[in-house]
């Protein structure tokens, strides 16, 4: 198998002055990319800033050999933004991979979380997603070549007792990522999303120290090299975590078709609720919403006899 190199690209990683982001920016750089690392340097509840931390990871990829650059801006910010991509085109012309990792945690119970904890949540994990992906995305199109990934959380796939402002955002990410996998296509867009499970900044207090220990972010990097690299799936959601890999898929079961007009009652879907929910009959995962809207209207006509 020949090895995964990244010699000539441009990558941009959100969030790389510690934790996954660091992992995944110093990976690519061993591997021949030139690297923006974006860190607002903030705490974990988004507050403060600095640049230290990124540029600290700048200096640990020139040590090796590498070309890196730092960038201050918030990802949730239009302005930083638009000034993160057009300083990574003023130096290096092109942006062929961007991995969105930046985040933050505001957790409390949803009854004692304000506002305020699901705004800036939601401006730093789905605004901060969308922005720095939109604003790449046209250069992308024209040069018919781009990689992204979104990071999404099994908050956001499972669930998390006081996270829902963060497994809000973090599910928002996916449902990007699935429109995103259709338009990109003709123009070799990719777009997959990583769901890691990581001893970083924001998970150390949730875990014991042995089970820290074998969850180290960079442990989840080689999945993330597999979704930027020039063969990379797309619209794949990849689960990450102590050396293990799994995909994760929205499933849906066949269904059932209860009937139309006067006989469509409530009770009448009571009646057939086991059908509707018989996980024996799942169906392969749809690549897309017509797909979804394609399996009611054949429930349709095989219950109207059509079929």
């Amino acid at each position: 198998m020949s090895d995964i190199r990244f010699d000539g690209r441009v990558a941009i990683v959100t969030g790389a002055g510690g934790g996954l982001g660091r992992c995944h920016a110093l990976e690519l750089a061993r591997r021949g990319a030139k690297v923006v690392i974006n860190d607002l340097g903030a705490s974990m509840d988004g507050s403060g800033g600095s640049s230290e931390a990124a540029e600290a990871v700048v200096k640990e990829i020139e040590a090796m050999g590498g070309e890196a650059m730092a960038n201050g801006s918030s990802v949730a910010d239009e302005a930083g933004v638009k000034k993160m991509i057009d300083d990574t085109m003023e130096k290096w012309g092109r942006i062929d991979i961007l991995i969105a990792n930046a985040g933050i945690l505001r957790d409390k119970s949803f009854s004692k979380m304000t506002i305020q904890d699901i705004d800036l949540v939601l401006a730093v994990h789905l605004r901060g997603t969308f922005l720095p992906v939109h604003a790449a995305w046209n250069i992308m199109k024209e040069q018919n070549y781009g990689r992204i990934v979104v990071t999404t959380s099994s908050t956001g796939l499972y669930g998390n007792f006081g996270q829902a402002n963060y497994g809000g955002g973090k599910l928002g990410v996916v449902g990007m990522m699935n429109t995103l996998k259709i338009e990109g296509a003709k123009n070799d867009i990719k777009v997959n999303a990583v769901c890691p499970v990581a001893a970083t900044r924001m998970t150390e207090g949730l875990m014991p120290p042995e089970a820290l220990e074998q969850l180290k972010p960079e442990y989840v990097t080689p999945g993330v090299m597999n979704l930027v690299k020039d063969d990379a799936p797309t619209g794949m959601i990849l689960s990450a975590g102590a050396g293990a890999f799994s995909m994760a898929r929205i499933v849906e079961t066949r269904g059932a078709y209860v009937g139309q007009g006067d006989e469509l009652t409530a009770e009448a879907v009571a009646a057939k609720w086991d059908e509707i929910t018989d996980t024996s009959k799942t169906l392969p995962a749809f690549t897309s919403g017509g797909q979804h809207g394609a399996n009611m209207f054949s429930l349709v006509a095989e219950g109207k006899g059509q079929g």
